[in-house]
């Protein structure tokens, strides 16, 4: 499973959408291989939703959550204006990686 990060630009004085990770889930399709959506919400930088993919790499993940987030922008009647702002996985600096 991979956690795949994609930040959204809301339109100016959007609306919360407290059902903003049932949205995503309803546009989601089986070959997404979407487990989970958490959504954060951050007052400068918009909204960053966490996506928990199963999928044969992290290539494929990252795929799957752009074309999923891309396709709920692009189709959800409440998501009308959002925008995709960046899709991809993080990375976590620290050195238990480096031995």
């Amino acid at each position: 499973m991979y956690l795949i990060h994609v930040r959204l630009r809301a339109p100016a004085e959007a609306p919360a959408l407290p059902d903003l990770a049932a949205i995503i889930s309803s546009c989601a399709e089986e070959s997404d291989g979407l487990e989970h959506v958490s959504v954060h919400a951050h007052a400068e930088e918009g909204l960053t939703l966490g996506l928990f993919l199963l999928a044969g790499s992290l290539a494929a993940a990252e795929d799957s959550a752009a074309r999923l987030t891309r396709r709920a922008v692009e189709h959800h009647p409440d998501l009308l204006g959002y925008g995709v702002v960046t899709s991809g996985a993080v990375l976590v600096p620290g050195p238990w990686w480096d031995a």
